[in-house]
């Protein structure tokens, strides 16, 4: 089958290497711009187009694809006979969506019409979920409300990050398009239930600000859901402390307040948090530094027992 790819990120590599894999020929990729990263601020192009130039395949990335009127001829030069959108990061026009044939799937990372939007894993690790999975959609106008065609579930590991997970549900979700492409024609589509949907709106950085006054648990969730990505975070002394790693401790502690130092050793830093939990930071970040651990970190600061962080 003659595919037009959108997709930008790592998790959507999965399912172009499967089809490519699975003999379906990819006539063009369509992909987020290039943009800035790192320290030197250098202009980075996506992982899918890295990969595509790598394979040779035409890849194109419009600043705006609903108004660069440049994008359909491209697309009818290809001859797509379907569209498979994986993580693209833009809303497609209408006439784009419709275009070929079998018009346009999309795999997405949540069990639909949960979670929808663009960040269905974090949400889904924030909100203490421990069953998700992958759906195989037509795409319509309107976000993630379109037939399922296909869906696959899993469980949530206790400890997994969003990172983890993300990377499990975009295997998952490649070789269910492939079983799905096999089919397309004759698979039923079935229409969403929209009074079950739940949505998982885009992560801002403020998102990932860690209030001590919450439980040990749910700072570990928020945590494991945004520390790859946007980060969290809190303060000591005025400077940014990104958390990359730690764990809510069965031990409590009554009678001290939320973001103090309870304990520093080689395990790490042990902070009370609310309702009387303590969580201990294990891994973590000072802004200007590289990341390090809480113990490396504690030995430089002279952070200790007493000493306080802070939400900023």
């Amino acid at each position: 089958m003659n595919i037009v790819f959108f997709g930008s990120p790592a998790a959507a590599l999965p399912s172009f290497r499967k089809l490519l894999d699975g003999g379906h020929s990819v006539g063009l990729v369509i992909t987020q711009p290039d943009k800035p990263a790192g320290r030197g601020r250098r202009m980075t192009p996506s992982p899918v187009k890295s990969f595509a130039l790598e394979r040779g395949i035409p890849v194109i990335g419009p600043d705006k694809i609903r108004k660069d009127n440049s994008v359909l001829p491209r697309i009818r030069e290809a001859g797509p006979d379907v569209h498979v959108v994986v993580a693209y990061g833009q809303i497609i026009p209408a006439s784009i969506i419709y275009y070929p044939r079998h018009h346009s799937l999309n795999v997405h990372f949540s069990l639909l019409p949960k979670y929808r939007g663009a960040a269905p894993v974090q949400w889904a690790v924030l909100n203490g979920e421990t069953e998700t999975g992958v759906t195989i959609m037509e795409l319509n106008e309107k976000m993630d409300e379109g037939d399922i065609l296909a869906q696959e579930r899993t469980r949530i590991w206790p400890r997994e990050t969003a990172g983890e997970l993300e990377m499990r549900l975009a295997d998952l979700g490649a070789d269910l398009l492939l079983q799905t492409l096999e089919s397309v024609d004759s698979v039923p589509r079935l229409p969403q239930d929209h009074s079950r949907a739940s949505r998982a709106p885009k992560i801002q950085k403020e998102d990932g600000r860690i209030v001590w006054s919450e439980s040990a648990q749910s700072i570990d969730r928020r945590i494991r859901a945004l520390a790859e990505r946007p980060g969290a975070f809190t303060f000591f002394k005025g400077r940014r402390l990104q958390i990359h790693a730690g764990r809510p401790l069965e031990a409590a502690r009554h009678g001290v307040a939320p973001a103090e130092i309870l304990d520093a050793d080689k395990d790490g830093l042990k902070v009370a948090c609310g309702a009387g939990s303590v969580y201990l930071i294990e891994e973590l970040q000072p802004e200007g530094k590289k990341r390090m651990s809480a113990h490396e970190f504690r030995l430089g600061a002279k952070i200790g027992p007493g000493d306080l962080l802070a939400e900023g």
